[in-house]
């Protein structure tokens, strides 16, 4: 490496520790700040004694006591769990973005487009509709038909797209869009056939909502496969560099290109399913988000991974904290809410070339 450009990678990464502390600091304040809105609302320094009692070093330190109890269980039960699954489901949907954007080099490129999102949400759509109810190693149906239905639908583009031994970026795009098409076109059809109780809450999932994350297990569902899913991605953070000069310099630096596609793609539909299994169908966070983040940070996929998934939680918690004030005694599905941001989002990338993307 030049000197020159030792130093500014050197700036560049001291510059991302302060944005770093930045955007955690802010994500604290909005998730506490998050906790305060909702039908009853609760004093801000009774939710920091409820949240003292969470974390055993902050009970020595706080005095937690005189909290009225119904407070305690709104905070500790309810809003809690569903503020941390947000937090969770922007992070995963965030992280997702950013590796499926660095493997097609293409910043509209996010886990709708591909079909990872309408495969699980297939599968999830069948468990609603079909009413099965089994668990395999205390992971639920739902999860379970949600990465089957993401991960079939990656291998089947995967495969569909596959010209000799290469897959081509925009064949595989195009794919994905095309396999979207017909997999709406499945939930269409379940919408049809379901029962009017089960059409509510179907409607209702697949526009994109939080209101069913109100409880602990749904944290723990989604906690394991986030991680994972988030460290895999991460791991492959410097092949995401080197693909991102193209396939063919990928190839003569060493880059094993289509064994790091498979690993990232299944990655990507990891974290996918599981944010889709819990919320339903919530779009443009893994769009909005890495390309924020890449104007703020950069294309180094060692920073923008972590710093991405910060940002996908603070922003999902925002938009979720918004859905439940904007109608007043009613709430709105937070995937209406990211849509109005996304939407205008989306039509912007449309009209704007970026320089070392394939568009």
């Amino acid at each position: 490496m030049k000197p020159d450009a030792k130093f500014a990678h050197l700036r560049r990464v001291s510059h991302w520790k302060l944005y770093l502390l930045i955007l955690l600091v802010a994500f604290g304040i909005i998730f506490v700040l998050s906790l305060n809105l909702g039908f009853a609302p609760i004093p801000f320094s009774d939710i920091l004694k409820i949240l003292s009692k969470q974390v055993p070093f902050l009970n020595n330190l706080i005095d937690s006591s005189g909290v009225n109890s119904t407070y305690e269980v709104i905070i500790s039960q309810i809003r809690l769990p569903r503020v941390i699954c947000g937090a969770l489901v922007g992070a995963a949907l965030a992280t997702a973005g950013v590796t499926y954007q660095g493997i097609f080099r293409n910043p509209m490129a996010d886990p709708y487009v591909i079909g990872a999102s309408t495969g699980a949400s297939v599968g999830s759509a069948l468990v609603l509709v079909l009413g099965i109810g089994i668990s395999i190693l205390g992971v639920n149906t739902l999860q379970i038909f949600a990465f089957a239905g993401s991960l079939i639908t990656i291998l089947l583009v995967y495969t569909m797209s596959r010209v000799g031994s290469k897959v081509p970026v925009t064949t595989l795009l195009l794919t994905g869009i095309a396999v979207s098409l017909f997999q709406n076109a499945i939930v269409t059809y379940l919408k049809t056939v379901a029962t009017d109780k089960i059409l509510h809450g179907l409607t209702f999932w697949l526009i994109g909502s939080l209101s069913t994350t109100e409880n602990w297990d749904k944290v723990f569902a989604i906690l394991p496969f986030v991680i994972v899913g988030a460290a895999i991605s991460y791991l492959y953070s410097r092949d995401l560099n080197i693909l991102a000069l193209g396939e063919d310099q990928a190839q003569h630096l060493g880059v094993e290109i289509e064994k790091v596609k498979r690993i990232l793609l299944v990655s990507g539909a990891l974290m996918t399913a599981a944010a889709v299994s819990i919320s339903g169908l919530i779009g443009f966070v893994g769009l909005i988000i890495p390309h924020l983040t890449r104007i703020l940070i950069g294309p180094d996929h060692r920073l923008l991974l972590p710093t991405s998934a910060i940002v996908g939680a603070s922003f999902l918690v925002i938009c979720d904290a918004l859905s439940r004030v904007i109608m007043g005694s009613g709430e709105a599905p937070v995937g209406i809410i990211t849509a109005f941001a996304g939407a205008p989002f989306f039509i912007y990338l449309l009209r704007r070339k970026r320089k070392g993307y394939m568009v």
